[in-house]
């Protein structure tokens, strides 16, 4: 497995270098996920896990309690042994301190950390995680695909009386089976999901329609994804779910053309607001966050009218519009050469879309109708 390590030490080497640091320290599991490839969470509550990667000039460090350097030497640094980096390794007894009370005991120099510590900078380098290496891309497909898998594997085996908690349930093992975490598992049946964009899981029944809502993550890698079951659907379902797919289309033919011209989010922002206005739902885009860049966390970042963040190709984006009762989700990369849907298995009804405003077309996912 490829993990792009070498590239990602340069990019925070150029970090050191511009802002005249010594070491910087990666303590969020998303940005030790990025640089190593593991898994440093025991506590998902926690905004950092376990242990820590200190980056510097020459060499890399691994901050850990005693009763978890082992595990992650030996299992959650897959990126470093790929890249042959050894590091160095200084333990400390779990009792002693926390995590952040370690590194501000433990750093050299002038250091900078993601989260605030005292003594150090504190430093969010969420920015260098884009664009994604190329050498990486076999990886997060595999990701994609295995999470779709999962996804539609559980929605074909669903029914109109199976309640929403029951299949988000299936969902979280299913993945869990597949070495993923899930930060996000939403199910939403035909009655709930007309009321809220965030359907977190209740005891109702799905009835006519459900909507199974993904974020996975594994090896440092996030992937979201929706499916849409109908069992007697209404018949404004597809209507909607086709406005949803034309803005999703929008939307990636505006991140192609934004990015390849390194364009904002907010100019992506604009040409799927006006998708909106073109299908029909003009206000729709004001009941929910429109999705945004993708790869290492569940959203690089979102995209709002007036987002700055800067559009880096070649990168994931996951777009999720919704029209009142219906979205369209699927995990995408993207390149100055063209639009690659990722959440694909070849095993689910599709339709292509036809962008607002581009002379561009992408096949999402359509509802699936159960017997």
């Amino acid at each position: 497995m490829a993990y792009a390590t070498t590239t990602k030490l340069e990019r925070l080497r150029a970090v050191l270098a511009e802002r005249d640091l010594d070491e910087l320290w990666l303590c969020r599991p998303a940005n030790y996920g990025w640089l190593t490839g593991g898994d440093p969470v025991v506590d998902m509550t926690s905004d950092v896990g376990v242990g820590a990667v200190g980056v510097g000039h020459d060499g890399v460090r691994v901050l850990a309690p005693n009763n978890e350097r082992g595990r992650l030497l030996d299992e959650e640094l897959p990126g470093l042994d790929a890249a042959d980096t050894a590091p160095e390794v200084t333990e400390f007894e779990w009792h002693d301190a926390s995590l952040r009370e370690a590194v501000a005991s433990h750093h050299n120099g002038v250091a900078a950390a993601d989260v605030a510590i005292a003594g150090v900078e504190e430093l969010d380098p969420t920015r260098v995680r884009s664009p994604m290496p190329p050498v990486e891309r076999d990886r997060y497909r595999d990701a994609c695909e295995e999470t779709t898998a999962a996804v539609e594997a559980v929605a074909r085996d669903l029914t109109s009386e199976t309640t929403e908690r029951a299949a988000a349930g299936a969902l979280s093992q299913a993945l869990f089976e597949r070495g993923f975490r899930t930060p996000v598992v939403l199910v939403g049946g035909g009655d709930r999901s007309q009321r809220y964009r965030h359907y977190t899981p209740s005891g109702a029944p799905l009835g006519d329609f459900a909507h199974l809502t993904v974020v996975a993550e594994r090896g440092g890698h996030d992937v979201a994804v929706t499916r849409t079951v109908a069992f007697d659907a209404p018949a404004w379902l597809q209507e909607r779910h086709d406005a949803a797919g034309r803005v999703a289309a929008t939307a990636f033919a505006a991140t192609r053309e934004v990015g390849s011209s390194v364009g904002s989010a907010g100019e992506v922002f604009d040409a799927l607001s006006d998708a909106y206005a073109a299908v029909g739902f003009e206000s729709e885009w004001r009941a929910h966050h429109q999705g945004g860049a993708i790869g290492y966390a569940t959203r690089e970042w979102i995209a709002t009218p007036d987002a700055e963040n800067r559009v880096a190709l070649p990168m994931p984006f996951a777009w999720n519009p919704t029209v009142q009762g219906a979205k369209c989700e699927d995990t995408a990369l993207v390149t100055e050469r063209g639009i690659e849907v990722a959440t694909t298995t070849g095993r689910w009804p599709t339709t292509t879309y036809e962008a607002v405003g581009y002379d561009e077309s992408v096949s999402f996912h359509d509802p699936l109708v159960l017997d």
